[in-house]
């Protein structure tokens, strides 16, 4: 895949290329996000209009349309609510994350919970999911119902198990996975089953799409982990360190943690027991990261996930909107907005 700086400097248009093929019924998610946020209620009006204008990639949603033409979905509005629906689980998600994380910005720009407090952010996140839930039910599907309820508690789940594990610097890469599996990858191969459940195909092409889904969202938090300690790219709207200076244990420190010597572990350790790590602390990390040649090795680990997702796609035949979601694994890795 090449070292992070190689990345940086690739363009992969295939997200472009996915948002324009959609990009009409896109138009309509938005639409039915602000709808469906709509409210009598000064505080919750004035927070969630905040949030729709914080935007996002809708990468999630774009999956769901994506899947859906694969499948040859083309009638009917189905997709465009499910999409919706799709993407107010992921903000909810996030809301609570940033309360959770005791977080200040997103997307570079500050969150609800820094502008309005955590009480009134934890609610504003249940309003999603619960509007969410009116989308699932109106839709009538009951095996769409039952994935994205489900696919919600393994959310909050995998936030818990991250939780348990926090500051655990001997972290298995197993446990690793098994938290990202929860958290991030569980709403990817969500939005993409939907995708194909929505266009009545096969189970076998079900699978196939849930799978995709899975992986790509594996290399999604893969590469979100990793460029949180690559010192060279500033470009995300995150700050470099989030993630060290909250003691979150992800994959660079356990890779990390494997290689380097027993003086190099107990400064480590001895970070992560902290209860402030200082910027000091992060460099002397970054270093280390440098030195053991860290964030290659992740990237390694993600082209695996890469492949798997791509594989994936085979059963399915040759058509505009195949490669395109073929070429969207890479972008997962290399995206660089």
């Amino acid at each position: 895949m090449g070292t992070v700086v190689q990345l940086k400097n690739q363009i992969n248009n295939s997200y472009f290329q996915l948002k324009e093929s959609v990009d009409e019924k896109l138009v309509l998610v938005e639409e039915k996000i602000k709808s469906k946020l709509n409210s009598e209620v000064e505080l919750v009006q004035k927070m969630t209009n905040y949030h729709i204008i914080t935007g996002g990639k809708r990468l999630r949603a774009l999956l769901t349309l994506g899947s859906a033409k694969l499948c040859g979905y083309t009638k009917g509005g189905r997709d465009i609510n499910l999409a919706a629906c799709v993407e107010l689980i992921h903000s909810a998600t996030l809301m609570h994350d940033d309360v959770i994380d005791s977080g200040d910005l997103r997307r570079g720009k500050k969150t609800l919970n820094s502008i309005w407090g955590n009480q009134s952010s934890i609610l504003i996140g249940d309003y999603l999911l619960s509007r969410c839930f009116e989308i699932m039910v109106d839709d009538g599907n009951l095996e769409i119902l039952k994935l994205l309820s489900s696919t919600s508690a393994q959310i909050a789940q995998g936030e818990v198990l991250q939780l348990q594990h926090k500051g655990e610097i001997d972290m298995l890469e197993e446990t690793y996975l098994k938290i990202i599996s929860s958290k991030t990858a569980a709403l990817f191969s969500a939005a993409t089953k939907v995708g194909a459940i929505l266009s009545n195909t096969e189970s076998r092409e079900k699978d196939a799409l849930d799978f995709y889904g899975k992986n790509i969202g594996l290399t999604f938090q893969i590469a979100d982990d990793t460029l949180d300690y690559n010192s060279e790219l500033k470009i995300f709207g995150k700050s470099i360190g989030k993630d060290f200076f909250e003691g979150k244990i992800t994959l660079p420190i356990i890779l990390l943690f494997q290689k380097i010597n027993t003086l190099e572990k107990q400064k480590i350790d001895a970070f992560f027991k902290q209860e402030i790590r200082s910027n000091s602390n992060l460099s002397y990390t970054l270093n280390l990261i440098k030195k053991y040649n860290i964030i290659n090795e992740c990237y390694k680990k993600a082209d695996h996930f890469i492949n798997l997702a791509s594989n994936s796609l085979s059963i399915f035949k040759e058509t505009k909107e195949k490669k395109i979601l073929e070429n969207l694994t890479s972008f997962s890795l290399e995206r660089n907005f």
